[in-house]
């Protein structure tokens, strides 16, 4: 099991970071992830893939005023 944002997300485990980013509709130059504690950096979303017992926190960062 993985949560992310504190919901279990069935289907995820295997993915890359990066499709699952794409996938759900951030804009990857606007997040930031956090994995069991650690920042990922973007460089990195490609290669790191969502395993099982991950916690993941996504910040998605939004213009305005």
């Amino acid at each position: 099991m993985i949560i992310i944002n504190g919901r279990e997300e069935h289907g995820a485990a295997g993915r890359s970071l990066l499709s699952y980013v794409e996938t759900e509709g951030y804009r990857f130059d606007r997040v930031a992830v956090e994995i069991n504690g650690d920042i990922v950096p973007k460089q990195a979303y490609a290669e790191r893939a969502l395993a099982d017992g991950d916690r993941v926190e996504i910040v998605h960062f939004m213009g305005g005023g």
